[in-house]
């Protein structure tokens, strides 16, 4: 594609991105039927198929990076990612919570932390794995995302039980957070479906055609993607730490907001971290498809989108346990925090790519 003009190149690029946003929520609606149909609920194969529906353009993306000995944009998508999709969270605050009092106040849960804390024990473990050395690497797998894949199935497993029952008062519920269950929006989302006559069957349909046309479009955003920063002059690692990672997490943000509108405060956090959690499973597959040690090639920019990302988690962490109850323009203190957080990161950002 690096031979079209950079017009065409910006085309091809929002048209791919308008298909990510359309397929994405359907992806996100069909989840949330079939989920509720074949009593997958919070069992770990519901949270599996939640994490890779919601994270099928950033697969999309790694895969044809990683075939195309693109690793770089591979790398900076999945960290940039990261840190963009919690940045989504300042969005669902701002226009979505039209109660007086902020997202995390209304979502406060100890589960939530919990699903915070995981995304920065998985990002730890992507820090260490930069580390080690290029040709450790058999069978074409890398100590540390084999190690990352067994932590995130590990957490899935202690969220689950937590989810359940945690051994404190309301089960690590606040007071006066959101009234109707954590996941009432997923069962209104069924009942919906089940009102316009939509079988099981046509989900699956649904659901599959959604893929395919997100796996596809993936594709055409990276190669594009990858095409336009040469024109422009932009590293790759930039340009997918930022442009490209915003245009994968439009779909996060379009479920996101249905999530909040319908009261669903829990669910819309949970899905942001869970999909956290979930993008550095993919430097397994990154590695898989590459064949080379994927994570020790992290650039000095790689670590530092790593520290933005655990930086910005922990903040809402916090709020979630202080319950901020101002908000300043239109968001509580945490979001408007993380806010700033990510400005200045982006700052730092080009500052070390150029430096």
């Amino acid at each position: 594609m690096a031979s079209l003009p950079l017009v065409v190149l910006l085309l091809i690029f929002i048209a791919a991105a308008a298909a990510i946003w359309v397929a994405g929520t359907q992806l996100s609606n069909q989840t949330d039927v079939l989920s509720t149909r074949l009593h997958l609920g919070s069992a770990l194969g519901g949270l599996i198929l939640l994490a890779v529906a919601t994270n099928l353009p950033e697969i999309a993306i790694v895969v044809s990076a990683a075939a195309a000995k693109n690793v770089g944009v591979a790398v900076g998508n999945i960290l940039g990612g990261i840190a963009i999709q919690t940045v989504v969270l300042v969005a669902l605050d701002a226009f979505g919570v039209k109660r007086a009092r902020p997202l995390t106040y209304r979502a406060a849960s100890l589960v939530l932390v919990l699903e915070a804390l995981l995304v920065v024990a998985v990002l730890a473990v992507v820090v260490a794995g930069s580390q080690l050395p290029n040709d450790l690497i058999a069978f074409r797998l890398t100590p540390a995302p084999v190690l990352i894949l067994i932590l995130w199935v590990a957490g899935l497993l202690l969220l689950r039980r937590a989810g359940h029952s945690l051994p404190w008062h309301e089960s690590g519920e606040a007071p006066d957070n959101q009234e109707p269950p954590r996941g009432h929006s997923q069962q209104q989302a069924e009942h919906d479906a089940t009102q316009r006559g939509v079988s099981t069957t046509r989900a699956a349909l649904i659901f599959s055609a959604a893929a395919l046309v997100t796996l596809v479009a993936g594709v055409f955003l990276e190669r594009s993607g990858d095409a336009i920063a040469g024109h422009i002059g932009l590293s790759g690692v930039l340009f997918g730490a930022t442009v490209l990672a915003a245009a994968t997490s439009l779909p996060e943000l379009s479920t996101g907001l249905t999530s909040v509108r319908a009261g669903d405060y829990q669910l819309a956090i949970s899905d942001i971290f869970g999909g956290n959690a979930f993008l550095p499973v993919l430097f397994l597959v990154a590695t898989l498809v590459s064949g080379e040690a994927v994570l020790p090639r992290a650039e000095a920019t790689d670590i530092y989108l790593t520290a933005v990302a655990m930086v910005l988690t922990l903040t809402y962490a916090t709020g979630l346990l202080f319950r901020p109850t101002r908000r300043v323009a239109r968001m509580g203190i945490d979001s408007l925090v993380v806010l700033v957080l990510y400005a200045v990161g982006i700052a730092g950002l080009f500052a070390i790519a150029n430096s």
